[in-house]
C-alpha cells in the first residue's frame, strides 16, 4: 500500500525493533541509505541492526558505522517487530525475506518498484533513496550528525554519477548543499570512492579486451567469465569505460559470478534500461539499471543483447 512520508515516519517511531536492509548487489545508495537510517532510528533510542545478503565493495567500507552491517543466516537472533527495506522492492532482498517474519516498510525511489508487499513510501523523483532519508530524518526531527550526512551524500552523489547524470535536479544540488553545512567533506568521500587497487586496474585491462559492439555501434558490452571475476574484488566504475564511446546509447557489463549466475549492470543515455531490467527480473533507474540472469555467460550474452535490440 502506498503511504505518505509522514506515515512512514509514524511507523518507524511505533516499531520496537527494526531490521534494516536493501538490495543485493549493494551500491552507495543502498549502503549509504542504511547506514544513515541506523544512525537515526538508534537516536530515537531504537533498537536496530542492518543486514546486506551480499558482499559490500571495498570502497564502501570507510562509511560511518560501516562495521554495523552484517550477512544474515537462518540464526538471525533479532526479534525485530518491523522489516524496513531500502532502495528496493523486497523481491531483491535475498534471504532476509524468509528468515525475518515482520511488517514491511519499504522506502525507494526506483519507478521499477512492485509495490508488492507492506506498506511503500516511493518517490521516483527522487534522485536517491538517501534523498529521501535526509527528508524522513527531517520529519523525525532527527539531528543531521556529520557522520549520517557523509553516508546521505555518499549514496547521493554516486546515484547521480557526482551530480553528472540527467536525474540531478535543483533538489538533488540543495540537498547536498545542506549535507556539506552539515559536516559532509565531498573531497573525502570522492577519494574513498574513486580509489582502485592495482589489481583492479588491471582487470579493467580484461574487461576492455573483451569488448564487443552491437546494433552498428549503438550498444557496447564487456563480459568478465568466471575466471576473471574470481580475481577481481569489484567491478564498479568498469561500465563507465564503454558508456562514453560515441555513439553508444547503452552499454553493458555481463560478470560471471558462479555456475549459471551471471550478473547484469546497463546504463545508457536515451533508452530506459529499467524496462529492459524489469523484463528479465531486475530493475533500476531508466538510465541505469541492472539484474541476474541465470544462464552460462554465452546465452546470458544472447539473452541480454536481444533484449536491448527490441528496445533500439
Amino acid at each position: 500500500m502506498l503511504i505518505t512520508l509522514n506515515q512512514a515516519a509514524q511507523k518507524l517511531k511505533s516499531a520496537n525493533k527494526i531490521l534494516i536492509t536493501s538490495h543485493i548487489q549493494p551500491d552507495g545508495d543502498a549502503i549509504g541509505s542504511s547506514l544513515a537510517t541506523l544512525q537515526i532510528i538508534c537516536a530515537l533510542g531504537k533498537p536496530a541492526q542492518i543486514f546486506i545478503d551480499d558482499d559490500i565493495r571495498k570502497n564502501l567500507h570507510f562509511l560511518p558505522f560501516f562495521n554495523e552491517i552484517q550477512r544474515p543466516t537462518e540464526n538471525i537472533n533479532f526479534d525485530a517487530d518491523l522489516l524496513l527495506v531500502l532502495d528496493t522492492s523486497p523481491d531483491r532482498i535475498g534471504k532476509i525475506r524468509d528468515f525475518i517474519n515482520a511488517p514491511i516498510l519499504n522506502i525507494d525511489h526506483h519507478v521499477t518498484n512492485k509495490n508488492d508487499a507492506g506498506d511503500l513510501y516511493l518517490d521516483s523523483d527522487a534522485a536517491a533513496t538517501c534523498e529521501i532519508i535526509f527528508a524522513l530524518a527531517n520529519e523525525l526531527n532527527a539531528k543531521i550528525t556529520p557522520e549520517i550526512a557523509t553516508c546521505l551524500y555518499t549514496g547521493l552523489a554516486t546515484d547521480t554519477g557526482f551530480f553528472q547524470f540527467s536525474n540531478t535536479r535543483a533538489k538533488t544540488l540543495k540537498t547536498a548543499s545542506e549535507l556539506v553545512n552539515c559536516g559532509v567533506k565531498p573531497n573525502f568521500i570522492s577519494e574513498n570512492m574513486e580509489t582502485r587497487s592495482l589489481n583492479e586496474v588491471l582487470n579493467m585491462r580484461t574487461a576492455l579486451n573483451s569488448l564487443k559492439i552491437f546494433y552498428g555501434g549503438k550498444v557496447a558490452g564487456m563480459l568478465l567469465d568466471l575466471q576473471t571475476m574470481q580475481n577481481c574484488e569489484s567491478t564498479e566504475g568498469f561500465i563507465d569505460l564503454i558508456r562514453v564511446i560515441d555513439g553508444v546509447d547503452v552499454a553493458f557489463l555481463i560478470s560471471e559470478r558462479s555456475k549459471n549466475v551471471c550478473r547484469v549492470s546497463m546504463r545508457s543515455k536515451g533508452v530506459d534500461v529499467s524496462k529492459i531490467a524489469n523484463n528479465l527480473g531486475g530493475g533500476g533507474h531508466i538510465r541505469a539499471a541492472g539484474c541476474t540472469l541465470y544462464k552460462n555467460l554465452d546465452d546470458a550474452e544472447k539473452i541480454l543483447v536481444e533484449a536491448i535490440g527490441k528496445t533500439l
